[in-house]
């Protein structure tokens, strides 16, 4: 059961790249992490892409099962892009790469298996197009694979991927101290640096309505604009500014208000945290000529 231990704090507001933001609420808890509930599973057009521990199924708008296609692991992530879907996956028994299992390339019409491939976090582009990225033992590497699983360019870069018009990268190395950027994906394999980072596990971050994204990074909520300008938008307090590796952290927004959490561990209880919670008021500032 959590303890709750409430404070109310109100930030300094700022503004940056057509954002203000503040700080209007802190509160304090003890108890478990707060995992969210998440569905493995895709819909389009009618159709939607669900998963279980060692398969994945395409089930239509009347309930009726398409195909199924069996897979050796437990799926986490799953992604559409054009006829394709690009299921990654968890092992079920520890191996040299962890608990890395093989993402599989699959045909959305009838679940067949175009490509098996080798990768831990993933997003769709255009013309069943996908990202795969993987980060240990000497990889930090994000790969583009088209429809036939033939990999078409690669980056020496890795983190939460965010695809608009382009592909931008906030990177997680795990490296004390972190070379991670926030960064752009270019062809040919060039990787435009951003705004560096402190943190080397920044939790995924969020997009606003202008392609700007709001990246945790330590105790700074950042944004970063299209063209990888950046600036803080607040500062947290009350929480250490240098993460352990067991720290949790991750953002979330309801309408015009945003949750920032960081977990710290309890030093005799791990799976027990002090959980603190800032939420931030955000609004779109006027576009002025």
């Amino acid at each position: 059961m959590l303890a709750a231990m409430p404070r109310r704090e109100v930030g300094q507001g700022r503004a940056v790249a057509g954002w203000w933001a503040e700080v209007v609420e802190r509160e304090r808890l003890v108890g478990p992490w707060p995992w969210p509930v998440q569905e493995v599973s895709a819909r389009r057009d009618g159709l939607r892409v669900e998963t279980a521990v060692g398969s994945v199924t395409s089930v239509d708008d009347t309930g009726r099962t398409r195909w199924t296609q069996r897979c050796a692991g437990r799926p986490n992530a799953v992604h559409l892009s054009g006829d394709r879907v690009l299921v990654t996956t968890d092992s079920l028994e520890y191996t040299a790469w962890g608990i890395l299992g093989p993402a599989l390339l699959l045909d959305l019409a009838d679940g067949r298996l175009i490509a098996e491939l080798r990768g831990e976090r993933g997003a769709a582009r255009g013309g069943g197009r996908f990202l795969l990225g993987l980060e240990g033992y000497d990889c930090f590497d994000t790969w583009e694979y088209d429809r036939d699983g033939n990999r078409t360019d690669a980056w020496r870069s890795y983190g939460h991927y965010v695809v608009g018009t382009g592909v931008r990268v906030v990177e997680a190395d795990r490296i004390r101290p972190t070379k991670g950027r926030v960064v752009r994906l270019l062809p040919g394999g060039v990787v435009q640096p951003g705004p560096p980072l402190s943190d080397p596990q920044p939790p995924e971050p969020l997009v606003l309505s202008d392609g700007t994204i709001l990246v945790l990074d330590g105790t700074r909520l950042q944004a970063v604009d299209r063209g990888l300008s950046s600036r803080a938008l607040v500062e947290l307090d009350g929480v250490a500014t240098d993460f352990g590796p067991l720290t949790m952290r991750s953002l979330r927004r309801t309408g015009e208000r945003v949750m920032v959490r960081v977990g710290e561990p309890l030093p005799d209880e791990p799976t027990q945290f002090t959980i603190h919670t800032w939420t931030v008021a955000l609004r779109r500032l006027p576009t002025t000529i």
